[in-house]
């Protein structure tokens, strides 16, 4: 999505594009053939081709580094690549990198577009052409000390960077941010995101979060991780499971790219297989089977070569139409106008139907009135432990801190009751404790918090020799 390092030789194709036609994929197209599906126009730099339950394509243009001055644009093409409508975005800061992407849409088919500058989400009407403010995203502040602390960000101090979007059954937005390494909630009805899943495994300065989609069974959330950079330029496709409420479990690792390959936008098959836009060096598209296995990838590795007109160049998403995959080719680093165009490829398999909830986008409806009040939720406790991995044998100072969300923001929770491997404490009026313990044995121990009036929270210590 970004100025992104790769390297890249593809500078014989200037003859094959001036014969460059748009068109539907043939009937007897085989896996892996790819071909032009359609041009992008200036200001160019597409990003996420978006495909719409109805089969209407829309693409935003996102980060031209040349772009200053020229808003962002949003253009709209037929089911076989015919260009149709654009749009103008307004309110852009023009002087600042600018650009949107087009995330999903909402139940009355408006497009979620994801803007940069400001930091925001709107909806896009594309009957009227009405543009609405929808949700804004918070700039977090460095963690102090380097800690993993609720509300800030571990690592460099970076301005916030939405990136994709996916919707959950209940009408929430999670919402990728490829800087400051969180996923965010966008709560049903649009408003100021809070964060929904942050890690100190998926932190990186300039290389985060970027795909985001459900599984087939909508019981876990993918996520691809264009790296951690600097310690490791390898990336991942991590699987994050859903809990009943639909908070976020423990993420499991399914799949690392090469060195370099930066994973951006994913699509799921319903055969469970997850096709991973590479936008770094590979400049290719890869195919990952369920239990993470690599299957294949499309196009030549470094040169992009595919068989059509246009070889990968920032290949930067994948979206199911049909039993093809549309890929935005980016050229972030060279900027070649001619390479900036959307390309399918053919996969032999039908994509996952996009989740996308009755009332999505609209303010929730006030609920009837109930004969008598109904007695208020117990907040959920949320313990932090740092560290969370501590030496066997060693006696080692554990801080925690315990939160919950109250009238809507996340707060320190005084007096709430601590324990860990035998030791307990009591939280300060700042929500902290410290508990000084010792492991006997490896393995993974909770730590759980408790206090009258809300919902235990546990957090997990794993101790190793």
């Amino acid at each position: 999505m970004s100025m992104r390092d790769r390297v890249v030789a593809a500078t014989a194709m200037a003859g094959a594009l001036l014969a460059l036609g748009v068109g539907a994929a043939s009937a007897t197209a085989a896996v892996g053939d790819t071909s032009v599906f359609a041009k992008v126009a200036a200001p160019g730099y597409p990003a996420h081709a978006y495909v719409r339950p109805d089969g209407r394509v829309f693409e935003g243009t996102y980060v031209d580094p040349a772009g200053e001055g020229v808003p962002s644009k949003v253009f709209e093409y037929s089911s076989t690549g015919a260009p149709l409508r654009s749009w103008t975005v307004p309110g852009q800061a023009l002087r600042a990198e600018h650009g949107v992407q087009v995330a999903t849409s909402d139940a009355r088919g408006r497009l979620v577009l994801l803007d940069r500058t400001p930091a925001r989400a709107l909806l896009l009407d594309p009957e009227t052409g009405a543009f609405t403010p929808y949700a804004t995203f918070p700039d977090l502040k460095s963690c102090p000390a380097g800690d993993l602390l609720v509300g800030c960000e571990l690592g460099s101090d970076e301005a916030p960077m939405a990136n994709y979007a996916t919707w959950l059954p209940d009408g929430r937005l999670l919402v990728t941010d490829y800087h400051q390494d969180v996923i965010w909630q966008v709560p049903p009805g649009g408003g100021r995101a809070s964060i929904w899943f942050q890690s100190e495994e998926l932190v990186s300065d300039g290389f985060g979060g970027a795909g985001i989609a459900l599984t087939g069974d909508r019981r876990a959330v993918l996520l691809s991780q264009a790296g951690n950079v600097p310690s490791d330029l390898r990336g991942k496709l991590v699987k994050i499971p859903l809990l009943p409420d639909l908070d976020p479990g423990r993420p499991q690792t399914l799949w690392q790219s090469g060195l370099g390959d930066f994973p951006d936008g994913i699509a799921v098959a319903r055969s469970g297989n997850v096709y991973v836009a590479l936008v770094g060096l590979a400049a290719q598209v890869a195919k990952v089977a369920p239990d993470g296995r690599e299957i294949t990838r499309f196009g030549t590795p470094l040169l992009g070569s595919n068989g059509s007109a246009i070889p990968f160049d920032g290949p930067s998403n994948a979206r199911f139409l049909g039993t093809r995959i549309l890929v935005a080719n980016q050229s972030p680093i060279f900027g070649n106008r001619a390479n900036q165009a959307i390309l399918a490829i053919e996969t032999g398999e039908e994509g996952v139907p996009e989740l996308i909830p009755a009332g999505a986008g609209d303010p929730p409806r006030a609920a009837a009135p109930a004969p008598a009040p109904a007695p208020a939720a117990r907040p959920r406790l949320r313990a932090t432990a740092s560290p969370s991995r501590i030496a066997v044998g060693r006696r080692t100072a554990v801080r925690v801190r315990v939160t919950a969300v109250v009238d809507g923001r996340r707060r320190a929770v005084r007096g709430a009751r601590v324990r860990l491997l035998g030791r307990s404490a009591t939280t300060s009026s700042s929500g902290r404790a410290t508990l000084r313990v010792t492991a006997a044995r490896p393995g993974a121990y909770r730590l759980r918090a408790t206090r009258t009036g809300h919902r235990a929270g546990t957090a997990t210590v794993r101790a190793r020799r």
